[in-house]
């Protein structure tokens, strides 16, 4: 740099001393406000002072929240998405949706290998089991059942439990087939 710029920035003029570390920054600070003044824009423009109701009337807050809960706390997902599922009408077929997507956690690891949700229809629940044994107990686990599915996704959702076990095996061969058991009936 030339004479006529004056002294570089953090060099020292004459008879002064060398700046370093915070002295260095608050002569930084200084020169930057003298500059803003110099050119018409008074220090801290530009931004909203919350003592002056800028942000505070945007947000519109008044205080702190204070030790309890506040809706300006950060939210989890799932309570966020339960208050939009409310608010749009959605609770009902997301109730129906957690019994599928969770049927294991809300009926047991154990009942879930052996049985699954088939549809829902009017509060009534399909449910088939893998055999004929497992049908037999969940028919008589059904008041068990229920009371285990209402709790996790609500009252109302489901009424009552249809329970089925597996299908039996088809005997038709073939395109074509006559009504009846066919030749079957002479087994005997």
């Amino acid at each position: 740099m030339t004479d006529d710029d004056g002294p570089a920035q953090g060099t020292p003029a004459a008879g002064e001393p060398e700046l370093r570390g915070v002295d260095l920054a608050r002569r930084a600070l200084e020169e930057a406000r003298a500059a803003a003044r110099a050119s018409g824009k008074a220090v801290g423009q530009g931004r909203a002072s919350p003592r002056k109701g800028g942000v505070r009337a945007l947000r519109g807050r008044r205080g702190w929240s204070g030790a309890g809960p506040d809706q300006r706390d950060p939210q989890t997902l799932g309570s966020l998405t339960g208050a939009l599922a409310k608010s749009r009408g959605w609770s009902g077929r997301v109730a129906e949706g957690t019994v599928f997507g969770r049927w294991p956690n809300v009926v047991g690891e154990d009942i879930a290998a052996h049985a699954t949700p088939v549809s829902l229809t009017d509060g009534v629940l399909s449910v088939q089991a893998e055999s004929t044994a497992w049908a037999t107990q969940l028919r008589l686990l059904q008041g068990q059942l229920l009371a285990k599915i209402n709790a996790a996704v609500g009252q109302g959702v489901v009424t009552s439990l249809r329970i089925s076990g597996p299908a039996a095996p088809s005997w038709r061969k073939g395109e074509r087939h006559i009504k009846g058991r066919g030749p079957r009936d002479t087994y005997g």
